[in-house]
């Protein structure tokens, strides 16, 4: 990074970049050939009196603020699974954002905004994974990656039992999100971009969050297109399950009244938290997460799904997919036969019709990777396609990949795993970290040149084909085309159609 002095100017002398907001200027710094302006306020810090309050706009400030480093994570815990098990640094001060600009100028280029995944418990727009640096330099795209607010502090249904001064607390986190993307339209135009031509983007919850963009009444006018990957619009909570996970928080902390949850230390909030995703691990039903969105609010009427298939979002262009063995995150070693059954009843109320279908493609692999595929199309692959046919049924353009690239880590155990495709479509595999997760061999440059080339056409102009990849016809039932994404990408003809069927009436 270039080094700066004490006023914000590269050492080498040259102007820092300057972007006019509308709450003031703010100062930027030249890096790798582009402009970052990082850890900019997008609301007022939610503490205090605001802690379970939706966002409202910053207060403008006097003079020029530096955005020279990214401001602190939303509070969390380290997690699992292999790629978030590292402590970040925290505040409930979070709500800020980074723009990566090829110049704050009078440009209008198109405009990426990226929600980062972590269930709603994790993660942060800092992450390597997401340097724009390569959309600035290759596509001349703006990128913006935010911060939001996670778990109990950003989706916990509270008013029912507190009250309706807590009425939006059980969608705090997407508010969030919403307000970034206001932030977007009123102020990126000084950073370069265009707010008539705006992408949204993310992966696992953010790809979650991205469907919700789609079905919010909220949203109208604030996002062109969308891209989401591994993640669809089946994560929300129903108010009645909404209700009894914030009855358990509550309890979980003491049963504390309004006055008393908002002077609770927020590392105690975060123990609370992680007590109640225990206490509901141990339960046979399958459903989302705690502290995933309850709808019901106005940004989020009905359960998103439903919205879509009522045609919400259908003039959005929308690039989506998931990973052939997604679930490979969480480990697929060690798991028997009468293991990988009971998983597969608490997705099916038919386990050994599931498992008879799977194996019959997967008769010679260990039960675990079975587990895997049966637990990537229940979670992943099966919603998604029914988004895609809502959105098609709508008149809606949708386009489908399948990323199935094999990293060589882990001893071989770790596939095309959940969020593996994220460097390839940012073109960060040079990141810090990245290579762990590649394994040894040569890096696949090509393919995430390849997938990079793609992401950037979609941006720019709502279609992902492009001349290494040929023509990438939308996904309707007729045919179900779906790029496959690998050292050699081709386009599928409905892949595993069985597999996909043995579904019906259990993903709706």
């Amino acid at each position: 990074m270039t080094g700066t002095g004490s006023l914000g100017e590269p050492a080498n002398g040259t102007a820092a970049p300057l972007a006019q907001a509308t709450c003031g200027t703010v100062r930027g710094r030249h890096r790798r050939g582009i402009e970052l302006f990082a850890g900019i306020p997008y609301a007022e810090p939610p503490v205090g009196e605001r802690r379970f309050a939706a966002p409202i706009p910053h207060e403008p400030w006097d003079g020029v603020r530096d955005a020279l480093r990214f401001g602190k994570a939303a509070p969390q815990l380290p997690g699992e699974g292999l790629t978030n098990q590292v402590p970040v640094p925290w505040d409930e001060d979070c709500l800020t954002l980074n723009v990566v600009t090829p110049a704050a100028d009078d440009a209008r280029r198109p405009v990426y905004v990226w929600i980062h995944g972590g269930a709603y418990q994790h993660g942060q727009g800092a992450t390597p994974w997401y340097d724009g640096t390569s959309f600035a330099t290759r596509g001349d795209i703006v990128v913006v990656t935010i911060n939001y607010r996670l778990g109990a502090l950003g989706f916990c249904h509270l008013s029912p039992h507190l009250g309706d001064r807590f009425a939006s607390a059980g969608v705090n986190g997407f508010l969030d999100q919403l307000a970034a993307l206001e932030w977007v339209r009123d102020n990126i135009a000084a950073f370069g971009g265009d707010p008539d031509r705006v992408t949204v983007g993310g992966e696992s919850a953010g790809a979650f969050s991205v469907c919700n963009v789609l079905a919010s009444p909220h949203a109208a006018g604030l996002v062109h297109r969308a891209i989401a990957q591994s993640g669809a619009a089946h994560n929300t909570h129903d108010p009645e399950s909404g209700k009894e996970i914030s009855a358990q928080f509550l309890a979980a902390l003491g049963e504390p009244d309004a006055t008393e949850l908002l002077e609770i230390g927020a590392d105690r909030i975060l123990e609370a938290q992680q007590q109640v995703i225990v206490e509901r691990s141990a339960r046979p039903a399958h459903g989302p997460e705690p502290f995933y969105p309850v709808w019901s609010h106005e940004a989020l009427p009905r359960a998103p799904h439903e919205l879509i298939a009522d045609g919400a979002g259908s003039e959005v262009a929308l690039l989506t997919g998931t990973n052939e063995d997604e679930m490979a995150l969480w480990g697929v070693t060690g798991l028997s036969e009468d293991r990988v059954h009971r998983y597969t009843a608490r997705m099916s109320p038919d386990a050994d019709a599931v498992l008879a279908c799977y194996r019959q493609r997967l008769s010679d692999v260990k039960p675990g990777w079975v587990a895997c595929a049966i637990g990537t199309d229940r979670v992943f692959r099966v919603p998604a396609i029914r988004l895609a046919e809502n959105r098609h049924a709508n008149g809606a353009a949708t386009w489908m990949y399948r990323f199935s690239w094999d990293s060589r880590a882990f001893d071989g155990q770790f596939g095309a795993a959940h969020a593996l495709e994220i460097p390839f479509t940012f073109n960060t595999l040079d990141g810090p970290g990245t290579d762990a997760f590649l394994g040894e061999g040569p890096r696949p440059d090509a393919l995430a040149g390849t997938m990079h080339g793609a992401w950037i056409a979609f941006i720019r102009d709502g279609d992902p084909s492009t001349p290494t990849l040929g023509d990438w016809p939308p996904y309707e039932p007729d045919h179900r085309l779906v790029m496959n994404l690998d050292d050699e990408c081709s386009l599928l003809a409905d892949p595993e159609p069985d597999e996909r069927e043995i579904w019906e009436g259990v993903v709706s």
